[in-house]
């Protein structure tokens, strides 16, 4: 039940069948839905049975619209988390109901700490207000005790629970958003709000397994009763759910640092230009030889006004026998660059990464270009090594 910002352009779609739309954006019940649902229909009709024997096996058609209740509040907290991230001037992608229960996928770069702490707050405040209105439902119904009442209570105390733990200071849960909204808004950079809540993301998962082994396992044995097994193992799932997201998130906070101070120029391998028509010959005195630690520059062809063309090949220069380089003129051995493709040195982080995704029109290189002149060659290899370095 956790808020997933992506990249501007649209995420993959969750698998599954979409059932209709809320803020633009499809609602998807993936395969996995199913199987929690069967899961948890079995694992609550005991506990259905336990409150109202007479029931039989009705008590699992109980327990199964209990579980759809669920879902449910599950749906409602995503779609609060829509509308409100719709309102904040984020692209909704989709609304998923998974095994997890849910999320919902929107991209637009969150501005501001506020966005991010209000897209995830309304989540957990929505399984809330829920709570409360199931709460003052059964108040109302007096002091008798029938499957309506059964399911209300029921209602009560599981929105409780989901907005209650939604709200723990870590990521992935919302709390962690919420968290990484405030150091976002203390440091100003919302990459140490994101590597600070996965971390206590972390603690928490920690946390919930020591409970589990304490609570569940160790009490129940030191006080000769049989050890909660099967809740403690959904603890561990559910741990284990949150230390990989939590260390997601990290590795995430992580990238965005350093991609937000790779910059074009600094990337960028040095270049020497020689006009179109030129021969290999002269390209290649153009040139000279790299000194010790030095990198060969890049031969960079230039049409009209210092226009980049196109760039040297190594490997086809390398074809050419030397009594042949006199002849045989550059563009022979080049590889044209994308028209339009051209960077600013000073041009870094998701700006620079947006660009190369939008101009290389697949090309490996890119020129960068400093007041109409050829600075440089960005490989785009190398960015690549630069992003995953991280």
């Amino acid at each position: 039940m956790n808020t997933k910002p992506s990249a501007r352009s649209a995420p993959p779609r969750s698998r599954g069948w979409v059932l209709g739309h809320v803020a633009g954006a499809p609602v998807i019940v993936t395969p996995s839905w199913f199987l929690a649902a069967v899961v948890l229909t079995l694992v609550f009709g005991p506990w259905v049975l336990r409150q109202m024997p007479a029931l039989g096996t009705a008590a699992y058609l109980v327990s199964a619209t209990f579980v759809i209740m669920l879902f449910a509040s599950v749906f409602l907290h995503e779609v609060a988390h829509a509308l409100v991230a719709r309102a904040r001037g984020q692209e909704v992608h989709e609304l998923a109901i998974t095994i997890w229960g849910g999320h919902t996928a929107y991209s637009g770069g969150l501005a501001r700490p506020l966005d991010g702490f209000l897209v995830a707050v309304v989540g957990p405040l929505t399984n809330i207000a829920l709570a409360a209105g199931f709460w003052f439902a059964l108040q109302g119904r007096g002091a008798g005790f029938d499957v309506p009442a059964l399911l209300l209570a029921a209602g009560a105390f599981s929105n409780a629970f989901v907005g209650v733990f939604n709200l723990l200071p870590g990521l992935p849960l919302d709390g962690g958003q919420i968290l990484e909204a405030v150091v976002w808004g203390i440091t100003g950079s919302r990459n140490t709000g994101t590597v600070v809540a996965g971390w206590v993301g972390r603690l928490v998962a920690a946390g919930i397994v020591v409970w589990a082994l304490v609570w569940l396992l160790a009490l129940p044995l030191a006080n000769g009763m049989a050890p909660d097994v099967s809740r403690a193992l959904i603890a561990a799932l559910v741990a284990a759910f949150v230390w990989a997201g939590a260390s997601s998130a990290i590795a995430a906070g992580r990238r965005r640092e350093a991609i937000s101070t790779l910059r074009a120029g600094e990337l960028a391998d040095p270049v020497v230009t020689v006009p179109l028509g030129a021969t290999v010959a002269a390209a290649l005195a153009a040139r000279g030889v790299a000194g010790p630690g030095e990198a060969m520059s890049r031969v960079v062809v230039v049409g009209h006004g210092g226009l980049p063309l196109a760039v040297l090949d190594d490997g086809a220069v390398s074809a050419v026998p030397p009594e042949a380089r006199e002849l045989t003129g550059v563009d022979a051995v080049a590889v044209p660059l994308v028209a339009e493709s051209a960077v600013g040195p000073e041009v870094g982080g998701q700006d620079l990464l947006r660009h190369l995704a939008a101009s290389s029109g697949g090309a490996r290189l890119v020129p960068v270009v400093d007041a109409g002149r050829v600075t440089g060659i960005l490989d785009l290899a190398r960015v690549a090594r630069a992003v995953r370095g991280t």
